[in-house]
């Protein structure tokens, strides 16, 4: 299942739309059942459903994410895709702390046996001034 930079950038721009608007519906049907997200503040590793939970319920937040699709890394390596890219991202955690960082991050994507490609696992580094 052939896939081109140009769709994987799409979809990694599309992850970080659903996280500013709270879309459970487009998170959903983009991560895995067994997604992995380890943070970019502080190294937590929370799945599929904590993530979903969280950002649905207004816990986490995200009112901004810049993202700069031009600098990003593309590799595809058979029914992997992997995006290395960088983000300036504003959140808000659930216990009210807000929290600002420039990032670098790794996305893997595989493609499914229905030919969707989703969202297996993703990785934030903070880029220290």
């Amino acid at each position: 299942m052939s896939i081109h930079r140009t769709t994987l950038v799409e979809l990694d721009q599309s992850f970080f739309d659903a996280l500013v608007a709270n879309d459970h519906d487009h998170l959903n049907d983009l991560l895995t059942d067994d997604f992995v997200l380890v943070g970019v503040e502080d190294g937590t590793v929370a799945g599929k459903d904590v993530l979903l939970d969280l950002v649905t319920s207004g816990s986490l937040q995200f009112p901004k994410i810049d993202s700069f699709p031009d600098e990003a890394i593309v590799r595809v390596i058979g029914d992997v895709g992997i995006v290395v890219g960088r983000t300036g991202m504003n959140f808000t955690n659930p216990d009210g702390s807000t929290f600002s960082a420039g990032s670098r991050y790794t996305h893997v994507y595989a493609a499914g046996p229905d030919g969707n490609w989703r969202l297996v696992s993703a990785q934030g580094t903070a880029i220290k001034a």
